[in-house]
């Protein structure tokens, strides 16, 4: 079995979303499995156009902090989320979004990005994932 890293992402902060694709990318590139399982907050930046929408989690003041992060990014030559998730899928990292949480919000799949998900799962299918990985995070 290779070594893997499992991620329960439920906050759905700009910030939260970078540290857990920073930490995914960082466990393929070293030759682990990754797979984020995505739920509540986390969950609703898979929604089409929600990728980039998420506020921080501290600091945001009416999203004004939010563009002074972004453009210290910019200038710091850190990729936007869209191209982390897309080097996460292309390194083969698993993204799983929870059923669960799609029935209690309302969310459809047709609201989702399909091109993003690899499996729909509920607790069982987390716990899975984790029973079989040296690395679990909670964001």
């Amino acid at each position: 079995m290779s070594q893997k890293t499992t991620i329960i992402l439920h906050s759905g902060d700009m910030d939260k979303i970078y540290s857990a694709l920073i930490v995914a990318n960082g466990a393929l590139s070293m030759g682990m499995e990754a797979s984020i399982f995505f739920t509540f907050w986390g969950l609703l930046r898979l929604k089409k156009g929600g990728l980039e929408k998420g506020p921080l989690s501290k600091m945001n003041l009416g999203g004004i902090g939010r563009l002074m992060i972004k453009n210290r990014m910019k200038k710091a030559n850190v990729v936007d989320l869209e191209r982390m998730i897309s080097d996460f899928k292309e390194l083969g990292g698993k993204i799983i979004a929870c059923d669960m949480t799609m029935e209690i919000m309302g969310i459809s799949k047709s609201d989702i990005r399909e091109d993003l998900i690899d499996e729909y799962g509920a607790v069982g299918t987390y716990i899975q994932e984790a029973r079989e990985s040296e690395i679990t995070l909670f964001i």
